[in-house]
């Protein structure tokens, strides 16, 4: 059970609801410590197979919630380091995360909610969706828990540059545009888009869906050609070792839906 979250589990998908809507869903200590909790868990659930994230209310999340205590930065240098990193390991969790995150953002995904947002394996915007890298607003470094590593390899590094250098918002239909979401539909219907999602990526093997993820987050920090290739030739022959590839296999020559067994 927890407090700022809400967890509901539906078989093998667990939707994820930040619960703070009365701020916005902003990030105050407890909401932090229980999505560290949270992803730290995922990681040793095989029978979790997709996370969709969202925020409760008209706000994805707000950002640092600045009105809770130990924000003035008056804390000593080591405190606030300990602070900080508490805070950003949370996208650290979420890239380990074995399972594909959906992220529906709704309304403000500002600061650390744009992180978490970029921090996803696949956006989808509702039509009120507006993003930005709050931090440099307030007298930050508009660095922050992780959006230089994630933002320019979405959208290049000059408009990362224009959007951390300014803080300023990209709304749905843009950020649509600029690759930063795959899909904008209706606020009332991101649950719709985000289930048809979850329901094709559960039509996949439960070990292909992992490695594909792993891969993938791979590939994009990886120095080289060579590297990318020895992990996907890694990941398919420990793929043909499963059951799932043989039924995968039977399912399409007799032109039927796989069976998949393999966690």
């Amino acid at each position: 059970m927890y407090e700022t979250l809400e967890l509901r589990r539906e078989g093998p998908v667990a939707w994820l609801t930040l619960n703070r809507p009365e701020r916005l869903n902003a990030l105050n200590p407890a909401l932090v410590t229980e999505l560290r909790d949270v992803f730290s868990g995922f990681a040793s659930e095989p029978e979790t197979r997709v996370v969709v994230l969202r925020g409760a209310g008209r706000a994805f999340c707000a950002g640092l919630d600045l009105r809770e205590p130990g924000g003035d930065g008056d804390a000593s240098v080591p405190a606030s380091m300990r602070a900080q990193r508490r805070i950003s390991e949370i996208v650290l969790l979420m890239r380990r995360a074995p399972q594909p995150i959906i992220a529906c953002v709704q309304g403000p995904a500002c600061g650390g909610g744009f992180a978490l947002a970029l921090a996803s394996d696949v956006r989808i915007a509702g039509e009120s969706a507006r993003m930005n890298a709050a931090f440099i607003r307030i007298g930050l470094s508009g660095c922050d828990v992780g959006v230089s590593y994630f933002l320019p390899r979405l959208v290049g590094a000059s408009l990362a540059a224009e959007l951390i250098l300014t803080g300023r918002f990209v709304h749905a239909e843009r950020a649509r545009e600029l690759g930063l979401v795959s899909r904008v539909v209706p606020d009332a219907e991101l649950e719709a888009a985000a289930r048809e999602l979850v329901d094709e990526m559960l039509a996949t093997s439960p070990l292909g869906l992992r490695l594909s993820k792993e891969g993938l987050n791979a590939s994009l920090d990886a120095g080289s050609l060579e590297q990318v290739v020895a992990l996907e030739d890694r990941n398919q022959v420990l793929c043909t070792r499963t059951g799932d590839f043989r039924e995968g296999v039977g399912a399409f020559l007799e032109k039927r839906p796989p069976v998949w067994r393999d966690a």
